[in-house]
């Protein structure tokens, strides 16, 4: 189950359909809230619950609000946890990105893009999200020394509309910003909509998450410096075998401390090509 209706999860739906192929013996889902929210989240685990399912694997909207919904899950059936964590409470396991790590290395990035400095808006969806809120620690920790400022963040609760306007109102009411960051996998083309309106196309350095085609288009023009991608195909097809081997008996695939991270990769200029053909291969299949 994931925590919003975006097409960043086509990865991981595509991942859990190669999962199904290769586990005839269970039925697997692929469930999307009608609103990103915890209450419809934890709303939907209880009739999965119901409905007889025997494991969840959920990215968490609001995970220090969900510990008691998570644990009754958890007390009832296994709980995994992915792409935004919930580690205080009773789920099995988290299997995603270390999100600290993936914000470091944009981080990185814009320090390479912006050697002369300057002061960055970050732009995401759930701020009070786990994923957010390491994506946004690592990515200050890695330009901290460089001259590089993150002045704020604007959340938007994944608001596509509202995302926009957050870049519009930057532009117009912040003149100093001279660098953005899209955290969520919609906010950097929401930033490319906004800087092509306003004419500010290349004037803005941008560092982008994820792997949307209009962000992947902006990389391959030049208009973004790079892009931070993370693995959810490996996620939804991972996550299954693991739950399926758990539900068999075979705990082996836990580790003692609960995290099983995939790593993050940097697509730039160089590498788009190569890393859009792969995306078309694994979708397409």
């Amino acid at each position: 189950m994931v925590n919003a209706s975006s097409d960043f999860w086509k990865l991981a739906e595509a991942g859990v359909a190669k999962a199904q192929k290769e586990l005839p013996d269970f039925e697997l889902q692929f469930k999307y809230p009608a609103q990103g929210t915890a209450a419809l989240q934890n709303a939907l685990m209880d009739d999965l619950v119901a409905a007889g399912t025997d494991a969840i694997m959920i990215s968490s909207a609001d995970p220090k609000n969900s510990i008691d919904a998570f644990n009754k899950i958890a007390g009832q059936i296994p709980l995994f946890t992915t792409d935004s964590d919930a580690p205080s409470s009773n789920r099995i396991a988290y299997l995603g990105s270390s999100n600290e790590l993936a914000g470091e290395q944009a981080g990185g990035e814009m320090v390479k893009a912006l050697p002369g400095g300057g002061k960055c808006m970050g732009f995401v969806g759930f701020l009070q999200a786990d994923n957010a809120k390491e994506r946004i620690a690592g990515f200050k920790k890695a330009i901290e020394g460089h001259g590089i400022e993150l002045v704020d963040v604007r959340g938007d609760d994944v608001d596509f509309a509202k995302a926009r306007t957050n870049v519009d109102d930057v532009i117009v009411a912040n003149p100093e910003i001279t660098c953005m960051v899209g955290f969520y996998s919609y906010n950097p083309p929401k930033i490319y909509e906004a800087l092509q309106a306003a004419g500010k196309l290349g004037t803005i350095t941008v560092v982008a998450f994820d792997e949307d085609p209009v962000t992947l288009g902006a990389v391959k023009e030049g208009s973004f410096a790079s892009t931070v991608v993370q693995q959810p195909f490996e996620w939804g097809y991972q996550g299954m075998k693991l739950m399926a081997a758990y539900l068999n008996g075979d705990k082996s695939g836990v580790p003692a401390d609960g995290l099983i991270i995939v790593p993050t990769k940097v697509v730039n200029k160089d590498n788009v090509d190569e890393f859009s053909a792969d995306l078309k291969a694994k979708i397409g299949g």
